[in-house]
This record gives C-alpha cells, structure tokens and sequence, in this order.
C-alpha cells in the first residue's frame, strides 16, 4: 500500500515538474524512479506469491499428514480392538481349560484311587485264591484217597 502512496505522490511531483523550467530532466529522473519503483512492487508481488503458494502448499501437506496420521489411528485402535477381543476370548477359553483341567485331575486322582483299590482286591483274590484252591484240592485229594482204602470202600457204596 506505500508504494501507491509513493507512485500517487510521484505522479503529483511528475505533474509539478512538468508546469517549472527543468521539467524534462526531472521528468526523465521521475520516470527512471517511477519504473524502478514498479519493477520493485512486481518482484515483491512475485515474491509475496510464491510465498503464499509455499504456504498453501506446505498447509496442504500437513492436513494431508494429519489425515493420514488419524486414519492409522483408527487403524490402530480397530487393531487394539481386535486383539483386545481376541485376548477376551483367550481368556475364557484358558478359564474353560483349567476348569476342564481341574475336572480330569479329580477324575485321574479317582482313577487312581480305585484303580489302587482295584489292585488291592486283586492282591486279597489272589491270596485267597493261592490258599484257598491248593486247601481245596488237598482236601479232595484227601477225600479221594479216604474212599480208596479197602476199609472205607464200603462206605462208598453206601453213599
């Protein structure tokens, strides 16, 4: 804006010049100024443009880096989500198997104990059996050989 008040202020002084004595040398030097003072106002108006598409620029880049940096946000927290989800379902899945875990533990320990008691019983049935059937075939060996003797043999008919 000063360098309208400045081309305003060159054109009055331009316009002075021309009604006094010298008017066409200072003419000449008012034009050389005025030309010197427009080429300065169109390099900073070339100048003030470039900026300003730097800038337009440079903001345009940040809003595109703010948009991706939001989208792998949500990225991240849809991600989150899903393993937050999954480690849910881990979770009660870990809880079923130690419950499950726990059942088949009772349940081997059970095992054990009968089978320890099954064990045992075999132990008592083969004991008993040991003493028992070699008893018993004594005592019908003994039972044959008393109704073999001549003097028993009569009791043999008579059963």
């Amino acid at each position: 804006m000063a360098a309208f008040r400045d081309m305003e202020e060159l054109s009055q002084g331009l316009l002075s010049l021309l009604s006094a004595n010298h008017a066409a040398a200072q003419q000449r030097r008012l034009l050389g100024r005025y030309g010197q003072m427009v080429e300065r106002l169109l390099e900073a108006q070339d100048g003030a443009e470039q900026q300003l598409r730097e800038i337009l620029k440079a903001e345009k880049d940040v809003a595109q880096s703010l948009l991706d940096a939001k989208e792998q946000a949500c990225q991240g927290v849809a991600e989150l989500q899903q393993i937050e989800a999954k480690l849910q379902k881990a979770s009660e899945e870990d809880t079923h198997l130690k419950a499950s875990l726990l059942y088949l533990t009772r349940e081997l320990e059970d095992l054990k104990e009968t089978e320890a008691d099954l064990e045992k019983r075999e132990k008592e049935v083969d004991e008993d059996t040991t003493i028992t059937i070699p008893a018993a075939v004594y005592v019908a060996q003994l039972y044959h050989r008393m109704l073999d003797w001549p003097e028993l043999g009569n009791h043999r008919e008579l059963t």
